[in-house]
């Protein structure tokens, strides 16, 4: 393969992976758009990664147009970085959310979930004080508790309903708990619990309160965030094989180029 060659794929090369960042940082904007606005957040890092590969791009094409080596190199070794960086984060999020799932429960459709059945790293997040403080107050200002009495109008179709992680644990106390149910909003507290959890107690028909502070609601933060990072460990697998691909097709290129310009200097 000729320098000229080599350059040619490159800069090709690089355009291509340049289209790839826009589609990262899309997907990372599509994701934003279905949430609300303290989900976001979680979209962020999807962003991040796209815009960082867009950046790397530019620099290969860039060397590979005005022929400047530092360039070249600069970007293959960024490059390596970032897949170093993609596959720990994809291993460790499969690791992490290989654990936990919904529990059934008599006479329900949705699920309910349990803490103690996720990872010890999910516990630890949601059990750090500043971190549930922010995640407690997004919940309450989502409204997705307060909603439920106008979604579902009737008792039979309330149980009937499939309920969201985060409303199954945060919007209701545990069904062991034993409170009757009035409506999908509000349950009766004059009775005594059934159960020992301590979520019983917890849980308030208050708006502000319901069972935010519950770990069922934790655990239900936790059902949703697995779901959400392996859609995002999944869409990098995908992602680090393109980008394996294109790493070594430019060292293929740049190994080349150099054997090329060292013939060159041994014909002169």
């Amino acid at each position: 393969m000729s320098t000229s060659t080599s350059t040619f794929v490159i800069r090709w090369i690089n355009f291509l992976t340049m289209i790839l960042a826009l589609a990262v940082i899309g997907f990372g904007v599509w994701m934003s758009s279905h949430q609300d606005e303290c989900k976001r957040s979680l979209t962020i890092p999807v962003m991040g990664l796209g815009a960082l590969i867009l950046l790397i791009s530019f620099i290969g094409f860039l060397g590979a147009c005005k022929h400047i080596s530092l360039l070249l190199w600069t970007y293959l070794v960024l490059l390596f970085i970032v897949l170093v960086a993609i596959m720990v984060f994809t291993v460790l999020a499969f690791i992490i959310t290989n654990t936990g799932s919904g529990h059934t429960s008599p006479g329900l459709s949705y699920k309910e979930y349990h803490l103690e059945d996720y990872s010890s790293w999910f516990i630890k997040q949601l059990n750090n004080t500043d971190n549930w403080s922010h995640l407690r107050s997004c919940l309450v200002k989502s409204e997705d508790c307060n909603n439920l009495s106008k979604r579902y109008k009737f008792l039979k179709e309330y149980r009937h309903a499939e309920l969201s992680p985060i409303e199954a644990g945060c919007c209701r106390p545990p069904s062991e708990c034993g409170y009757p149910m009035v409506n999908a909003s509000y349950y009766d507290l004059s009775y005594k619990p059934v159960s020992t959890n301590k979520d019983c107690k917890l849980y308030k028909n208050d708006k502000s309160i319901k069972c935010y502070d519950c770990d069922s609601c934790k655990a239900g933060v936790a059902q949703y965030m697995k779901t959400e990072w392996r859609v995002v460990a999944i869409f990098n697998l995908i992602l680090f094989v393109i980008l394996s691909f294109v790493y070594f097709v430019g060292c293929c290129a740049r190994r080349n180029a150099g054997s090329s310009d060292q013939s060159k200097v041994r014909g002169r």
